[in-house]
């Protein structure tokens, strides 16, 4: 077994663990948050939204099966660091490439091994995600907490371009094709437009900036905004191509951080939670079917919207369809025409969930339904 350097990770309230490294070595910085899965590591460490967090797994084993070619949701990961308790010391997957530790190195990921995740996750929840730092090279931590009070806070944070494509591309329809969508990629997991795909829609993956004149280019049938990183109330540009589109009456999916801009497209504010729904284990309730999902999340803001009636906008009557079940947080968004019909919708988690669960799946086929007019 290769040797690991000690290691340091102090919170910006000065609470300290000791550990050693796993990953690369030298000092990170980022959001504290921590993340419930007990698998799909893989996808949540690819996964953009995630862009400048440190993630804490509270599932005490990582790594277990290694790191494959086919499960990441993008070219690369994205965390900004790695806390883990008890890593796998061989991985022990056929699909395995190579071992997590191996990936976390080549991408230059600092994380941290051997800290009670347990108490971390505990202080998290109690305090609320904060500002970290882990290092390799500092072993004060009066110093290390004086640089960590001095990084960047999640809140008022603009990140979508930073994650987004640089250029469009398309998704081609997988068989008999039925729509255009035009997706705004802010922070897009590869799997969404693939289940889009998989229904007969041909998605075409616009940048963060693409405007509204990019997005009627390609006569969509549809407008999709995608999950990503960072504070919805720093983001204004996609929030006024929304609106622009809701006017033009063009059928409109979001999910995660697309539907935070759903909300502040129809007037509604947003906030940060105290820690965030991060895990493939959330309770939800779709209001306008009754039935329970148990969902994949991983959001940090929410929408302020009233769960007790409907809202009259410039677009449409707007409610809230999905709600958490664990604390009553907004899940979901829908906008209704004057003569009932569906014109747009959102939720809150991740129907595209890779690791599971698929409880949510149906709402792809709900989005065709309503480009189609039969929602």
């Amino acid at each position: 077994m290769p040797s690991h350097a000690p290691a340091l990770l102090v919170l910006e309230d000065g609470r300290a663990f000791h550990g050693e490294s796993y990953g690369a070595e030298g000092e990170t910085f980022g959001e504290a948050v921590f993340a419930t899965g007990m698998t799909g590591y893989q996808e949540t460490l690819t996964d953009p939204s995630y862009h400048r967090q440190v993630v804490v797994m509270t599932a005490p084993h990582v790594g277990n099966t290694g790191m494959n070619d086919e499960d990441p949701e993008s070219g690369r990961i994205w965390v900004a660091g790695y806390v883990v308790r008890d890593p796998a010391r061989v991985p022990s997957s056929w699909r395995a490439r190579r071992s997590l530790d191996d990936d976390l190195c080549a991408q230059g990921v600092v994380g941290i091994r051997g800290v009670d995740t347990r108490a971390l996750t505990r202080h998290l929840r109690e305090r609320g995600a904060m500002r970290v730092g882990i290092s390799t090279t500092e072993r004060d931590p009066a110093a290390l907490l004086a640089r960590v009070r001095e990084s960047a806070e999640m809140t008022g944070c603009n990140l979508s371009a930073e994650v987004s494509t640089a250029e469009p591309y398309v998704v081609a329809a997988v068989g008999e094709k039925r729509f255009t969508v035009a997706a705004l990629d802010l922070g897009i997991k590869a799997s969404t437009p693939r289940m889009m795909a998989e229904r007969g829609l041909e998605v075409h993956v616009l940048p963060a900036t693409a405007t509204l004149e990019d997005v009627l280019a390609v006569q969509p049938d549809g407008l999709f905004y995608s999950n990503g990183p960072g504070d919805p109330a720093a983001t204004t540009g996609q929030v006024e191509v929304l609106r622009e589109a809701l006017e033009r009456g063009l059928p409109y999916f979001g999910i995660c951080f697309g539907n935070q801009l759903f909300g502040r497209a129809l007037g509604f504010g947003t906030y940060k939670l105290t820690y965030g729904h991060r895990g493939i284990n959330q309770p939800v309730l779709d209001r306008t079917t009754g039935k329970v999902e148990v969902t994949a999340h991983n959001h940090g803001f929410a929408v302020d919207a009233p769960l007790d009636g409907p809202t009259e906008t410039p677009y449409g009557r707007a409610s809230v369809s999905h709600v958490c079940l664990n604390d009553d947080v907004v899940e979901g968004l829908e906008l209704r025409r004057a003569d009932g019909a569906l014109a747009a919708f959102s939720v809150q988690y991740h129907p595209e969930a890779a690791a599971g669960p698929h409880d949510a799946a149906y709402l792809f086929d709900r989005f065709a339904a309503m480009m189609g007019g039969q929602a």
